[in-house]
């Protein structure tokens, strides 16, 4: 609990305790309001203040004002009571506010426990930055301070300031906060590394790439801060339904205190003003919106922190709600459920070729070896697939008459023997056939010595939680994934048959994309989205025509946490079924307490006009269906992954 919390639970046992007491001390006339004056002041003097601030500024008819109106009313006529010569009912007017106030401080406990997870990601929030002086001791700067290029230090336990790259030492990092992902990773010599993860071991020197203010963990803390921002429309039809709901039933008990006395009037009979009165403020009671003001925004707010725990970042409770009507889900291959980084995924020798290898490597080492060689002094993704597959350190002095082949490949000598690699064009023009069917993706066939030795097959392997994304996609009710690619036509085949997509395009351009995306709008029904997983990049304009843009591996890229609606904070596809469970489950209880707090409300408004309930029972229709509400909500902070 804050400082605050503590003393209104304070000021709670301390009414509780003096009605206990009051409650066993005769009648002592008009004596006995004074001494209810007392546990009145202290439970509801804060209430008072704001009412008649309210009143002041001109902002009369909220919640504070309800209670205050009915509380000082039912006070006022136990008075009455007491003057008249009767027994007044003075528990009732401190009991309303001692309940009340229950009913408050249990919603700003709730709300400090659903802000528990959003609290957990702003502690990424790097307090400073350790740069190194000449002398070799760390002096430590405000990372707004820290211009690009700068070298600082990151020593065990700190948390990453700024986005950079290492270019001294080794590490594990936790990036838990970004990622909800609790395995460290692995950090050396020039990798790139962002801020927000904390340094587990080694000493890392790391050279800024951007300003703090532009660095990741920057973006993702506006985002966070900024979600509430943007409100679903559950929440805006409760604040516009609040704004003409609380002024109707105030005119409405106002009406309930003066029309029926004035109707026994001329009918000639008693006027019994105290009774209607005492029905007006019961309905005041009855009336007050606490529990749909309080529990929506609450059931978002937990909803976005608890997904938020899970690596998932949503922009505001809008996209919440339009999360969980999502009927049509459209995938970006590259990088969303592809790796997105090139592997030898097959390495074939040719048989007969092989049989002239007598070395102790063996045929496979030595074909795997040379092709490496060959390769060795190409930057190309696919040169670098081959040398990464080859794992060893390259001597690039033992390759000599290294020649470019446009269009076709290369040709070297490795200690003296010529080795050739490219396509099938390059296998041709060398006089030699190679086999035409090698499987779905880039293929490097190798000639060594004027011999077909084999071929390299080279392939954007799939990530290994995408079938099963896919299929969580499908029993969770979408009706259509599609996937739409600038990939050839038999990878995104392949890629599509293997995870089960139901339809798939291939070839696109950029603005294919979004033509695509267009059709898909068309086709689906009202009250249906269309959801799109991108890497945030290069898939922008997709991104910002989808009813909800998702981007996915968006760790560290800028690009991405601007132009999504839903940030993933790690490569996992899964993730999109669980952003879809806790919309969906978030919604529920949206609705649920909608229809209960206005179920409840209605029977005890009618009840309340015609006497039947005291005020006792619009306590429970007031903070009981408040409490209750409150409870529901905080079951969107459980999210089971």
């Amino acid at each position: 609990m804050t400082k605050k919390q503590k003393k209104v639970l304070y000021r709670i046992i301390i009414t509780a305790v003096l009605l206990v007491i009051l409650h066993f001390v005769p009648d002592l006339g008009v004596f006995t309001f004074f001494l209810y004056l007392i546990p009145y002041g202290i439970i509801g003097y804060d209430i008072l203040k704001k009412a008649f601030k309210g009143i002041r500024n001109g902002e009369v008819f909220d919640e504070n004002f309800l209670m205050a109106v009915a509380t000082v009313g039912a006070m006022a006529l136990a008075l009455y009571e007491e003057i008249k010569g009767g027994t007044g009912e003075f528990t009732e007017g401190v009991a309303v506010m001692l309940f009340y106030q229950i009913g408050e401080l249990f919603q700003a406990v709730a709300v400090g426990k659903s802000r528990k997870n959003i609290t957990a990601l702003m502690d990424i929030r790097p307090d400073y930055a350790n740069i190194e002086k000449e002398d070799g001791s760390l002096e430590q700067v405000d990372p707004d301070d820290v211009e690009i290029g700068t070298v600082i230090v990151v020593c065990p336990g700190e948390k990453v300031p700024i986005d950079g790259k290492i270019i001294q030492g080794s590490s594990t990092v936790n990036t838990s906060a970004l990622t909800g992902e609790s395995v460290p990773r692995s950090v050396s010599e020039g990798d790139e590394i962002i801020s927000g993860c904390v340094n587990l071991s080694g000493l890392l020197k790391i050279e800024t790439s951007k300003e703090f203010g532009e660095s990741t963990v920057s973006k993702i803390l506006d985002l966070v801060e900024n979600s509430s921002m943007k409100k679903s429309r559950s929440e805006n039809f409760i604040s516009k339904f609040a704004k003409y709901y609380t002024p109707a039933v105030c005119y409405s008990a106002l009406a309930l205190a003066i029309i029926p006395p004035i109707f026994n009037l001329i009918l000639g009979n008693p006027m019994a003003f105290d009774v209607w009165i005492i029905r007006a403020l019961t309905f005041l009671v009855i009336s007050c919106p606490c529990a749909l003001v309080i529990s929506i925004p609450l059931s978002f707010f937990g909803g976005i922190g608890g997904a938020s725990a899970c690596g998932i970042l949503v922009k505001g409770s809008n996209y919440l709600e339009a999360m969980a009507k999502t009927k049509y889900v459209v995938f970006d291959k590259t990088g969303t459920l592809t790796k997105g980084v090139f592997q030898v995924t097959k390495t074939y020798v040719d048989s007969e070729w092989a049989k002239t290898i007598t070395t102790a490597n063996g045929a496979e080492a030595t074909f795997l070896s040379l092709a490496a060689y060959v390769e060795g002094f190409s930057n190309h993704p696919i040169s670098k697939s081959i040398k990464d597959a080859y794992g060893k350190e390259l001597d690039l002095s033992r390759v000599t008459e290294v020649e470019e082949v446009s269009g076709h490949g290369v040709k070297a000598k490795v200690d003296g023997v010529s080795v050739a690699a490219g396509n099938q064009k390059l296998m041709r023009a060398l006089g030699l056939s190679c086999p035409a069917d090698t499987g779905v993706g880039t293929v490097v066939h190798v000639a060594i010595d004027g011999v077909y030795a084999g071929y390299l097959l080279i392939s954007d392997v799939i990530k290994d939680q995408a079938k099963e994304a896919i299929a969580g996609l499908k029993a969770a009710g979408v009706k259509k994934t599609v996937m739409l690619t600038g990939d050839n036509k038999g990878v995104a085949d392949y890629v599509a048959s293997t995870l089960g997509i139901d339809q798939v395009e291939s070839e696109l351009l950029p603005a294919d994309k979004v033509t695509w995306v267009e059709k898909l709008l068309n086709q689906k029904e009202k009250g249906e989205n269309l959801a799109f997983v991108g890497d945030g990049i290069n898939d922008a304009p997709v991104l910002s025509r989808a009813d909800i843009g998702i981007a996915m591996g968006a760790l560290g890229s800028d690009a991405a946490i601007e132009a999504a609606d839903i940030v993933l904070m790690d490569d996992n596809p899964i993730r999109i079924a669980l952003t879809m469970k806790i919309a969906r489950k978030c919604l529920t209880i949206v609705y649920e307490n909608i229809v209960f707090a206005l179920a409840v409300k209605a029977v005890c408004l009618v009840l309340g006009a015609f006497g039947v309930a005291n005020m006792w029972m619009a306590i429970f229709a007031d903070v009981g269906v408040m409490v209750i509400a409150v409870l529901n909500a905080i079951r969107c902070l459980k999210v089971k992954q």
